[in-house]
Order: structure tokens, then sequence, then C-alpha cells
């Protein structure tokens, strides 16, 4: 039995913040609680409450900010002498990392949290940071030894009830099945997600689920009007709490979901708008993934072989350079559904 969703990044002056709360009330709140403890000269509140801050920024996709307020929160965590506050910090710090493609810093930053969290009696900081490494894993390719770390991780929650975390790992191990070609049983982890999302009101969570449902129902059925519908249904919420990111992934899948339709214009604007948020919040691997579906559609509307062929070859090193193996195969085989040679003569890519 799951309880309600709650949210543990937000602490000390901030712990009856809503999980569901709209990022910029977060931001708001978060803020005025770091300057009252900065004020009062509270080390360990401050950090607490900057915690909050560099998530809320980072969330907004608001880089540069969330990287000085996470690494503040850890200098304030450090001067109390807080172990566990110093975990989470350097845990919003490694999600930052990942989120801009900055993998070993991220793994280097999650070992850090998890070891911290581990001393310091935090089991809460310890599986976020654990999930975190998995994440990093699981979005590299590395299934095989991420794998066994979500189903551990998915155990964990199981047994503790939580809800958000249960969410996070089911939706992990179906992304993992959904792109080894597992649709039945992704579709179904989805959903389940969903459920236990809508009944915990994890709203984040539920319109990350709603997506991946949207994804299978696209690729496995070709069910398109269906996808959309649930896409729409997701970005209500992303709307409502100002989730940038989680917004231009729905932006990119609803382009995903229109190409696979033959909707080829339609798709190229969604992929223009989705690489326009993921450019704006330095989102490195989003960035890739749009560009490559907007290379994909222009194709087929006609573009020019040659720069095609120049667009792939750039993603195909881009995506080597970070580390992004199943976004580097998704090049590969784009390249082959259009019939260009992976060592075709190419002219400079077009930006």
């Amino acid at each position: 039995m799951y309880g309600k969703a709650f949210a543990p990044e937000y602490q000390g002056a901030l712990t009856n913040l809503s999980v569901n709360a709209s990022l910029t009330d977060v931001l708001a709140a978060g803020t005025a609680q770091l300057e009252a403890a900065e004020r009062a000269g509270n080390p360990g509140e401050a950090a607490r409450c900057g915690l909050a801050v560099a998530e809320a920024h980072r969330r907004l996709g608001q880089v540069r900010e969330a990287d000085r307020a996470w690494k503040a929160g850890y200098r304030a965590a450090r001067q109390a002498q807080d172990a566990g506050a110093m975990a989470w910090a350097l845990w919003s710090g490694g999600t930052l990392a990942r989120q801009r493609g900055a993998f070993a810093l991220a793994r280097r930053l999650l070992h850090l949290a998890a070891e911290l969290g581990d001393r310091g009696g935090d089991a809460v900081v310890r599986g976020y940071s654990l999930a975190g490494l998995a994440e990093t894993g699981r979005i590299q390719g590395d299934y095989e030894a991420v794998g066994r770390l979500h189903e551990q991780l998915l155990a964990e929650a199981r047994r503790r009830g939580e809800a958000r975390h249960t969410v996070w790992a089911l939706e992990g191990i179906a992304q993992m099945q959904r792109n080894t070609g597992a649709y039945d049983s992704a579709y179904a982890l989805f959903e389940e997600a969903a459920g236990i999302a809508a009944r915990a009101e994890d709203r984040r969570g539920h319109a990350w689920a709603l997506r991946g449902m949207a994804d299978v129902v696209s690729a496995r059925d070709g069910d398109t009007e269906r996808a959309l519908d649930l896409l729409s249904e997701a970005e209500t919420t992303c709307r409502a709490m100002r989730l940038s990111s989680a917004l231009a992934y729905n932006h990119k899948m609803r382009g995903n979901v229109l190409y696979r339709a033959g909707r080829y214009e339609q798709a190229r604007a969604w992929y223009e708008q989705a690489l326009a948020g993921f450019r704006e919040m330095g989102e490195a691997r989003g960035e890739a993934l749009s560009r490559l579906g907007l290379a994909k559609s222009l194709a087929r509307l006609g573009r020019d072989r040659t720069e095609t062929a120049a667009e792939l070859a750039d993603l195909a090193a881009t995506t080597e350079r970070m580390g992004l193996g199943h976004t580097g195969a998704m090049v590969a085989r784009a390249r082959v559904e259009l019939g260009i040679p992976a060592q075709a003569p190419v002219a400079e890519p077009v930006r």
C-alpha cells in the first residue's frame, strides 16, 4: 500500500510544500527561507532550503542558477557539519550534471552523495543517489549494468511503500524494456506507474508515465490519436507545474508520434520546439534526440541528402563523445532508414 507522494528535497522550513507545487512557487518560498536562514546565521537551515532552490532552478531549466545554488548549499552544509545535507547537495549537483550531459561528473557526484548518505544514516538520499546512478547508466544505454540496480531500488521502494520512488523505478525499467522491443511488458509497467502516481497524487510521475504509454501505443499499436491524447493530458501537468524538461521531452515525443504517422511537417515543428527548449536549458541528450528527429523529418520533406548526411555524421560524433550509446544506435538506424551510408561524402551540418 502506498501513501501520498512527498518531496524529500523540500526540507527544513519547506517540508510542508506539496510535491505538486509549481516550481515558481517553490523557488519563491525557497529563496525567502534561504535568505532568512542566512540572516539568522543558520548554515544548516540554509543548506536545507538551498536544496529546494537548486532543484527548482534545475527543473525550470535555469542551469547557471542551479549550479550556483547546489554549490552554495554544499558549502553551507559543510559549515554546519551536516553529512545528510551535504549528500543532498551533491545529489542535486550530480542530477544537474547528468541533465547537462556531463555523465562522468554526474557519476562522481552521485557516488559521493550515496556514500555520504550512508555514513550520515540518511537512507532516502542514499536511495535517490543510487537511483541517479542507475538513471545515468540507463540514459547512456548500459542496460545490463544498471538493470539489476533498478530492480533493487524498485524492491526497496515497494517495501517502504514510497510511491514516488516506486513510480520512478517502474518507469526506468519500462523505458529499458521499450527500447529493447518488449512493448507489452513496457506498457504494463508504465500503466502501473501511472496508476500508483495518480493514487499518490504524484502529478510529475504521472505525466512521465503517460508519456511512456503514448510512446508504446504509437510504436506498438500505431494509435496516433490516443498517443496524442495521452501527451496532451501530460502536457497540462507539465505546464501547471512549470516542468521545463518534462515539457520539452513531451514535445519531442509528440514529434516522434507524428513522424511515425508520416505527418512529417507537423513532426518537424514539434522537434524544432523541443530543440529550442532543450538548448535553452542546456540539456544535451534532449538536444541530440531532437536534432535527430528534426533531421529525419527534414529528410522526408526533401532536404538535400548531403545536408542530412552531414547532420547525422555530426550527431554520431556528438553521441559518441558524450557516451550516449543508445542514442548513437538510433543515429545509425536513421542512416539505414534514410539510405545514407555511414561514410557518405558530407557537407558542414546546417544549424
